[in-house]
């Protein structure tokens, strides 16, 4: 059963001015004419230009191509998947009767664009400033969390330099399963790296991010990270 939009508005710390454009920001294309793509949109600008001013100020010295992978790690899909879940969006996503029953309040993309939707719903609703303030918040621990040293490269690009300096055979991937549907798969990876034992595991929602994730378990063995 769908909960109130009112109950997610208290969740997120915003009260609205009209609730109707939280409940657009929560209403999939699947639904109908009426969605939060156009929200989405305008989420997604505020949500880049924020990131990036906080990025700007945090990090002095970072030269533009290292405050833009910065960027991009905290604005991906993945990330903003990760946000909708810790906000509980799936119990409130108004979704057509074809991506109920295909499990759509779990998918990555439609929790991503969900988030950019409210961004936009909660700058129209009052101004960008209160949107940024929002922004600000639900990104604050990732914020402070990054390094950007380690940050700008990801986990397979700085497992390959690792075993490059030392004069080692490449990481080698392998598929190892893939478990659901085609729409919302998941994927098993054993990164075989010739410093380790044992080879490493990682799971994603893409071959892509389970290979990363067996990349930084790798990391981790070798007490890289």
């Amino acid at each position: 059963m769908i909960r109130p939009v009112s109950e997610l508005a208290r969740k997120l710390g915003h009260t609205y001015q009209d609730e109707s454009l939280l409940e657009l920001a929560l209403t999939h294309r699947s639904c109908g004419k009426r969605n939060n793509e156009r929200l989405e949109f305008l989420g997604d600008s505020i949500l880049n230009f924020v990131i990036a001013n906080a990025l700007f100020d945090q990090f002095d010295q970072a030269k533009e191509g290292e405050m833009s992978r910065l960027r991009a790690k905290l604005v991906k899909g993945e990330t903003l998947a990760e946000i909708g879940r810790e906000l509980g969006l799936g119990d409130y996503l108004r979704l057509g009767s074809g991506e109920l029953k295909s499990g759509g309040f779990r998918r990555d993309s439609i929790l991503a664009d969900a988030v950019e939707a409210i961004i936009g719903s909660i700058h129209l609703d009052s101004d960008f400033e209160t949107s940024k303030q929002f922004i600000l918040g639900v990104f604050k621990e990732r914020l402070a969390a990054i390094d950007l040293k380690k940050s700008v490269k990801d986990s397979k690009t700085r497992l390959q330099e690792f075993m490059q300096s030392r004069r080692k055979p490449l990481p080698d991937y392998q598929l190892d399963k893939v478990v659901g549907e085609a729409h919302d798969q998941t994927f098993y990876i054993s990164c075989q790296v010739q410093l380790l034992d044992q080879s490493c595991k990682g799971v994603g929602s893409s071959r892509r991010q389970a290979e990363q994730e067996a990349a930084r378990a790798a990391l981790i063995a070798l007490g890289q990270e």
